[in-house]
């Protein structure tokens, strides 16, 4: 039930066609900002205050782009005593502006909420502390749930955080809210315009400890199942590009639909090229999203999804 229960959602989840329902737009919101600012090698996508985020998402509907995955980077980080009041603030107004219009999710970390810039918390020996951040985390989604986002995308791969989040969610009746899972998601070379954009980048160290190692083809394999058994709705390999060979393994092992997420050096490879003349960046990008729809994605995620209807993809 949790995957009908708008025609967004259920145009997303079609299997015999290519809708642009199917496309996902990053969107960055961010408490610090007067005005926009546009991010490093991936043109046309801004890190925005609330009011900017509305007027873009507007534009966006005009485009026939109605689903969304929401970036929020709240003033002030800290490591433990967290509040939600601007994360709830900018979900509730997007929603409330917009109503069943679009669909919104919401990104599920804790990367750009800490001062370290780290996905989880830490005990005093900068171990990580997996009981403290699945309990933040499910705070979190539960905080996300109760101001009205569509659905969850935990992207933090901690062991256990999508049960943990599941039973929040469920315990204090948000049952119909849908999960998609960063279930595959390696510690990659690809992610520098995010970290920019999500101002995430750590202090120390690497997230090598916690996201997969991109040699390994069956733990991959196994944190999806993982997700898989702790309640998932969707799942998701990320980079996109650089997981194809996973999307196809994880969808028989699991039965579940699995998307991709075309990330920000992926993308910003596409932009580069074109921007000194070596190839149509429409129809590397058309491609690209192609390729990925032909490993089995079932949605993707694309700072270029706004692009859909220029592109020719179906409404």
């Amino acid at each position: 039930m949790r995957l009908k229960k708008n025609k967004i959602l259920r145009n997303m989840c079609v299997e015999t066609t290519f809708l642009n329902d199917q496309l996902i737009q990053p969107i960055f919101v961010s408490e610090n900002l007067e005005s926009k600012k546009e991010i490093p090698g991936i043109p046309n996508n801004f890190v925005m205050n609330l009011k900017e985020s509305i007027q873009q998402i507007e534009l966006d509907l005009k485009n026939n782009q109605k689903n969304f995955l929401l970036f929020m980077i709240p003033k002030d980080k800290k490591d433990s005593d967290f509040n939600f009041n601007f994360q709830q603030n900018v979900i509730s107004t997007i929603k409330n502006t917009f109503k069943n219009d679009m669909l919104l999710w919401a990104d599920v970390c804790l990367c750009s909420m800490t001062t370290h810039g780290h996905c989880c918390l830490f005990d005093n020996n900068k171990n990580i502390d997996l009981s403290s951040s699945l309990s933040i985390l499910s705070k979190i989604a539960l905080n996300y749930a109760e101001a009205g986002v569509d659905g969850l995308a935990p992207s933090d791969m901690m062991d256990g955080r999508t049960v943990s989040i599941r039973k929040i969610l469920d315990d204090n009746k948000y049952n119909l809210v849908p999960i998609m899972s960063y279930s595959s998601k390696f510690a990659s070379n690809f992610y520098g315009p995010f970290r920019y954009a999500a101002d995430s980048a750590p202090s120390f160290g690497d997230r090598k400890q916690y996201q997969l190692d991109y040699r390994n083809k069956s733990e991959a394999i196994r944190a999806s199942v993982r997700c898989f058994e702790e309640g998932a709705d969707l799942l998701m390999v990320k980079p996109g590009q650089g997981s194809i060979d996973l999307i196809q393994e994880i969808k028989i092992k699991t039965g579940l639909m699995v998307g991709a997420y075309q990330v920000s050096g992926e993308y910003a490879g596409i932009a580069l090229a074109a921007e000194k003349e070596l190839l149509n960046f429409n129809n590397a990008l058309l491609e690209s999203w192609h390729v990925m729809k032909r490993a089995g994605a079932q949605f993707i995620i694309s700072y270029g999804a706004r692009k859909s209807k220029e592109l020719g993809i179906s409404e």
